[in-house]
Protein backbone atom coordinates (compact mmCIF):
# COMPACT_ATOMS: atom_id res chain seq x y z
CA UNK A 1 0.00 0.00 0.00
CA UNK A 2 2.99 2.74 0.66
CA UNK A 3 4.74 1.33 -2.62
CA UNK A 4 0.75 2.22 -4.45
CA UNK A 5 0.46 5.55 -2.68
CA UNK A 6 4.46 6.34 -3.10
CA UNK A 7 4.30 5.99 -7.11
CA UNK A 8 1.07 7.53 -7.57
CA UNK A 9 1.51 10.16 -5.24
CA UNK A 10 4.79 11.46 -6.68
CA UNK A 11 3.26 11.02 -10.54
CA UNK A 12 0.80 13.69 -9.07
CA UNK A 13 3.66 15.94 -9.03
CA UNK A 14 6.31 14.76 -11.70
CA UNK A 15 4.14 13.53 -14.40
CA UNK A 16 6.16 10.15 -15.23
CA UNK A 17 3.28 7.55 -15.58
CA UNK A 18 1.24 8.22 -18.70
CA UNK A 19 -2.27 9.35 -17.62
CA UNK A 20 -5.53 8.12 -20.11
CA UNK A 21 -7.68 10.75 -21.48
CA UNK A 22 -10.50 11.44 -19.19
CA UNK A 23 -14.16 13.13 -20.69
CA UNK A 24 -17.22 13.38 -18.91
CA UNK A 25 -17.85 13.48 -15.18
CA UNK A 26 -14.56 12.22 -14.67
CA UNK A 27 -12.58 14.75 -16.47
CA UNK A 28 -14.99 17.34 -14.60
CA UNK A 29 -14.10 16.15 -11.35
CA UNK A 30 -10.22 15.69 -11.53
CA UNK A 31 -10.96 19.11 -13.67
CA UNK A 32 -12.21 20.58 -9.94
CA UNK A 33 -9.42 19.48 -7.86
CA UNK A 34 -6.83 21.13 -10.34
CA UNK A 35 -8.57 24.56 -10.57
CA UNK A 36 -8.83 24.66 -6.83
CA UNK A 37 -4.86 25.54 -7.18
CA UNK A 38 -4.14 23.15 -3.54
CA UNK A 39 -6.53 20.15 -3.41
CA UNK A 40 -4.54 18.59 -5.75
CA UNK A 41 -1.43 19.36 -4.41
CA UNK A 42 -2.52 18.61 -0.65
CA UNK A 43 -4.27 15.29 -1.89
CA UNK A 44 -0.95 14.07 -3.34
CA UNK A 45 1.32 15.38 -0.81
CA UNK A 46 -0.79 13.32 1.92
CA UNK A 47 -0.58 10.32 -0.20
CA UNK A 48 3.41 11.23 -0.51
CA UNK A 49 3.85 11.86 3.21
CA UNK A 50 1.40 8.85 4.40
CA UNK A 51 3.06 6.31 2.18
CA UNK A 52 6.53 7.17 3.36
CA UNK A 53 5.32 6.90 6.96
CA UNK A 54 4.03 3.51 6.08
CA UNK A 55 7.29 2.19 4.00
CA UNK A 56 9.28 3.46 6.66
CA UNK A 57 6.85 1.88 9.33
CA UNK A 58 6.76 4.56 11.42
CA UNK A 59 3.50 5.98 12.46
CA UNK A 60 1.49 3.44 10.55
CA UNK A 61 -1.57 4.21 12.63
CA UNK A 62 -1.23 7.91 11.41
CA UNK A 63 -0.75 7.07 7.68
CA UNK A 64 -3.76 5.25 7.52
CA UNK A 65 -5.98 7.48 9.09
CA UNK A 66 -4.54 9.90 6.44
CA UNK A 67 -4.98 7.68 3.84
CA UNK A 68 -8.42 6.47 5.20
CA UNK A 69 -10.70 9.27 3.14
CA UNK A 70 -8.42 9.88 0.35
CA UNK A 71 -8.93 5.64 -0.52
CA UNK A 72 -12.30 6.17 0.07
CA UNK A 73 -12.77 8.98 -2.79
CA UNK A 74 -10.66 7.02 -4.94
CA UNK A 75 -12.66 4.15 -5.02
CA UNK A 76 -15.98 6.35 -4.80
CA UNK A 77 -14.44 7.99 -7.95
CA UNK A 78 -14.29 4.81 -9.60
CA UNK A 79 -17.00 3.39 -8.54
CA UNK A 80 -19.80 6.16 -10.00
CA UNK A 81 -17.70 7.95 -12.30
CA UNK A 82 -15.10 5.23 -13.55
CA UNK A 83 -15.54 1.88 -13.56
CA UNK A 84 -13.22 0.24 -16.03
CA UNK A 85 -10.49 1.17 -13.16
CA UNK A 86 -11.83 -0.27 -10.35
CA UNK A 87 -9.58 -2.88 -9.72
CA UNK A 88 -6.82 -0.65 -7.64
CA UNK A 89 -9.16 0.79 -5.64
CA UNK A 90 -10.38 -2.37 -4.58
CA UNK A 91 -7.25 -3.21 -3.27
CA UNK A 92 -6.22 -0.24 -1.93
CA UNK A 93 -9.65 -0.63 0.26
CA UNK A 94 -8.60 -3.84 1.23
CA UNK A 95 -5.55 -3.05 2.59
CA UNK A 96 -7.00 -0.23 4.00
CA UNK A 97 -9.34 -2.58 5.85
CA UNK A 98 -6.15 -5.28 6.61
CA UNK A 99 -4.04 -2.88 8.12
CA UNK A 100 -6.37 -0.84 9.74
CA UNK A 101 -7.48 -4.40 11.47
CA UNK A 102 -3.69 -5.52 11.83
CA UNK A 103 -3.37 -2.03 13.88
CA UNK A 104 -6.82 -1.75 15.68
CA UNK A 105 -5.27 -1.89 19.18
CA UNK A 106 -4.11 2.01 17.84
CA UNK A 107 -7.39 2.83 17.05
CA UNK A 108 -9.14 1.75 19.62
CA UNK A 109 -9.08 5.08 22.19
CA UNK A 110 -10.08 6.94 18.96
CA UNK A 111 -13.33 4.95 19.10
CA UNK A 112 -14.69 5.26 22.40
CA UNK A 113 -17.46 7.10 22.70
CA UNK A 114 -17.07 9.06 25.75
CA UNK A 115 -13.61 9.59 26.72
CA UNK A 116 -11.72 12.37 28.89
CA UNK A 117 -8.38 14.37 28.39
CA UNK A 118 -5.59 12.43 30.36
CA UNK A 119 -5.11 13.56 34.11
CA UNK A 120 -1.67 14.01 34.50
CA UNK A 121 -1.65 16.24 31.20
CA UNK A 122 -4.57 18.01 32.45
CA UNK A 123 -2.80 19.16 35.80
CA UNK A 124 0.27 20.06 33.83
CA UNK A 125 -1.79 22.59 31.66
CA UNK A 126 -3.48 23.79 35.14
CA UNK A 127 -0.02 23.82 36.43
CA UNK A 128 1.65 25.80 33.61
CA UNK A 129 -1.32 27.86 33.80
CA UNK A 130 -0.55 29.42 37.44
CA UNK A 131 2.69 29.83 36.49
Amino acid sequence: MGLIFFVFGLNGFLHFLPQPPMSGPPAAFAGALFATGYMFPLIKGTEVAASILLLSNRFVPLALTLLAPVVVNIFAFHLFLAPSGLVLPIICVALEVFLAWSYRSAFRPMLQAKTAPDAAAAEARVAEAHV
